[in-house]
């Protein structure tokens, strides 16, 4: 049995594929890896980008399209879609088999909306209406105004994978979002047992940003690296605490299905630690862990199986007080790579658009 599927079988833990092309589609590279244990899929505009620009398999679709009268940006969803319809449909029978617990796909709103709640609203209904598939996620960035946003697409019974997490006080936020959503749902007779959603906390990215922050000195030294893990498992704590007790009975009664956190950006950044640090730190049951191929190689290779997530709760408290001690500011860490998080991806979603456009200057 492979590691993928004892972290599944063995700790409850779901790992998902953080990467999607249709070079993979094609070749049957994803349908091997979700036989290896992969049970989900997420991507967000920079692989979308990255797989546009470096392949030439959607060449054809995207000529058509563009000849038929379609804009660069209506073309572009419509390439992006037909690989998420795909892997989808090669999902379908695990979505099935596990009841609804995996076999998602997750595709994110245009990073443009991140700050207009009810536009990012509309636009994940809009794509659950368009693929309408039952295992398909809507990324919606987890902003001040992608909470409100993360309200509304629940409370109208879609599926969304809350994206860009770097803060605890973020996801609480995250939490009565969903929690409040389900409930509005709910009450107006929605059935909210067909209601699934997952909260992606970013993981390595937390670590480069406060060891960039920490003084060079011994103390500081003590705790780079350390940050991020600990962070991630008191989100767990807080997850557990959340869905238990009376207001979340109420909902389990109806048939509701708990968020999951969902550890993003796992592949390490610093090349001191260990590769598969943020896969081994963070394991325990109803979690996921989206992760790049080359972090899955390296698990199946030497990662260790076994419960972490709950290790030390009272360490895992006490290096983020260190680390306060020591002048980071982790509020202040969440929001700047939230701010980060949503640039890069507007970034990527418009040199995808400009490197399309260009192939249509080209062939005119």
């Amino acid at each position: 049995m492979t590691k993928l599927r004892r972290l599944h079988d063995e700790q409850g833990q779901s790992p998902w594929l953080d990467n999607l092309t249709r070079d993979h589609l094609r070749s049957g590279h994803l349908e091997r890896l979700v036989n290896r244990g992969v049970r989900g899929v997420t991507a967000n505009p920079t692989i979308l980008a990255n797989a546009i620009a470096g392949s030439d398999a959607y060449d054809d679709q995207f000529a058509e399209l563009v000849g038929g009268g379609a804009t660069v940006e209506d073309a572009y969803w419509e390439l992006v879609i037909a690989d998420v319809v795909e892997a989808l449909d090669l999902l379908a029978p695990l979505h099935e088999a596990s009841n609804g617990g995996d076999g998602f796909v997750s595709l994110e709103v245009a990073p443009a909306l991140a700050h207009d709640a009810d536009a990012s609203a509309a636009a994940a209904a809009d794509l659950h209406q368009c693929i309408d598939r039952p295992n398909l996620l809507v990324k919606i960035p987890a902003t001040s105004e992608g909470i409100d946003a993360i309200r509304q697409a629940t409370s109208a019974g879609n599926n969304i994978n809350v994206t860009l997490i770097f803060s605890l006080d973020r996801y609480d936020q995250v939490i009565d979002a969903y929690l409040t959503g389900l409930e509005t749902f709910a009450a107006s007779g929605g059935d909210v047992s067909t209601v699934h959603s997952v909260a992606s906390f970013f993981v390595s990215r937390v670590d480069t940003e406060v060891d960039r922050r920490l003084p060079a000195t011994a103390t500081g030294h003590a705790v780079k690296g350390t940050v991020a893990v600990a962070q991630a498992r008191r989100a767990y704590a807080m997850f557990r605490d959340a869905f238990r007790g009376p207001r979340w009975d109420a909902l389990a009664a109806r048939g509701a299905t708990v968020q999951r956190p969902l550890w993003a950006s796992t592949s390490t950044k610093d090349p001191t630690l260990p590769d598969t640090l943020y896969v081994d730190q963070l394991i325990g049951p109803d979690t996921v862990n989206t992760l790049p191929e080359p972090t899955i190689d390296a698990f199946e290779d030497h990662g260790t199986v076994a419960r972490t997530i709950d290790e030390s709760a009272v360490g895992a408290a006490a290096i983020l007080t260190r680390a306060a001690d020591l002048g980071v500011d982790l509020a202040d860490v969440g929001s700047t790579l939230e701010d980060q998080g949503v640039a890069a991806f507007t970034r990527s979603f418009a040199e995808v658009l400009a490197s399309l456009q260009a192939k249509v200057v080209a062939n005119a």
